[in-house]
């Protein structure tokens, strides 16, 4: 338990890191204008190197100010945030696009996160109804010749997609056959959204665990496969702002994040909960490639009960106070559009 002055100063310390990308020193807390502490720099000093012990924050190698740690971003979201009144925002232009005459309900929703992207510079998604809601209702394997094969892919929509993939040369189409039998009873009425959650949930039943070595190549593949076979189904604007952003001036984190949107692996990075909002932040990301993102996931319901989900994806050192008030805005008012 950290104290509410130390709750502050990590705050402060969130914030004005958010701000500027630059290491914040304990001067910079002690002449904040708008939180005044009344304490001496050396009260502070203490304080951060309490928070440093937590693991709230870290130091960097270039500077003697502190910056927030994963762990520091979190208890901020869970319990900083979580403090402050929500759900009196108000977004006019939000407003304005939901309310116009003669728009679907699907463009209003893509112009919304276009907005997001402009006013956040983050990349936006949105995973339409279609492709949350379907689900598996069955899957077959027909193999071409020796190293490709075509997997088919049944919703509860009615909905037959296929795939042609080609097998890789380690693995033995026999594998391949006894993987997509267990997956086949493993994902049965799972939802399109929830494949990749399900696999990892039960990667070590009996059924799967003969083929874990195999993950990376097979079953993480045929997660990227499954959900490009039912892309309808989703929208990504503004990949290209993150590409702009500090923490993505490393060439080979650019060519990371590049091939992950090109493979759409960044879908995985979507994760909906029932009840609402969810942060995945750094690490808590499977991808490699986001290892550095925050990715923000809030689900909207529309009149007829069918569920979708819109999503931010930006660095750790993300305005969240942002961005959260305004997803769960977007979320809140879609019901508006007849």
């Amino acid at each position: 338990m950290i104290s509410a002055r130390q709750k502050l100063i990590l705050r402060m310390i969130v914030e004005e890191y958010v701000r500027t990308n630059e290491p914040v020193g304990s001067n910079t807390i002690i002449n904040h204008p708008d939180f005044p502490l009344n304490v001496s720099s050396a009260t502070v000093r203490n304080d951060m190197v309490e928070l440093e012990q937590l693991g709230l924050i870290e130091k960097t190698h270039f500077s003697s100010g502190r910056i927030p740690s994963e762990a520091g971003y979190r208890y901020y979201v869970k319990e900083i945030l979580a403090e402050r009144e929500r759900g009196k925002e108000h977004f006019p232009m939000i407003d304005e696009i939901f309310t116009r005459d003669f728009i679907s309900r699907e463009q209003a929703i893509k112009e919304a996160m276009q907005l997001v992207t402009e006013l956040t510079n983050y990349a936006s998604v949105v995973l339409g109804s279609n492709s949350y809601n379907a689900k598996i209702k069955k899957l077959q394997f027909v193999s071409l010749t020796e190293r490709h094969a075509v997997l088919l892919l049944v919703t509860d929509k009615g909905y037959v997609e296929s795939k042609k993939i080609m097998i890789p040369e380690e693995i033995s189409i026999r594998d391949i056959e006894r993987v997509i039998a267990v997956l086949n009873d493993l994902l049965h009425d799972t939802p399109i959204a929830k494949i990749d959650e399900t696999i990892n949930a039960h990667l070590q039943e009996a059924g799967l665990r003969q083929f874990v070595e195999y993950y990376n190549t097979l079953i993480s593949a045929f997660v990227r496969i499954f959900t490009e076979m039912v892309q309808d189904k989703y929208f990504l604007s503004g990949q290209s702002n993150i590409m702009n952003l500090p923490e993505f001036q490393n060439i080979d984190k650019v060519k990371e994040f590049v091939n992950a949107i090109e493979n759409q692996e960044i879908l995985k990075a979507i994760s909906v909960a029932e009840d609402g909002l969810t942060v995945r932040i750094g690490t808590e990301n499977y991808i490699r490639a986001m290892k550095d993102c925050t990715v923000i996931t809030v689900p909207y319901e529309i009149d007829n009960g069918e569920r979708g989900a819109i999503a931010v994806i930006g660095p750790t050192r993300m305005d969240y106070q942002k961005v959260i008030p305004l997803l769960e805005y977007i979320a809140k008012n879609i019901k508006k559009v007849m």
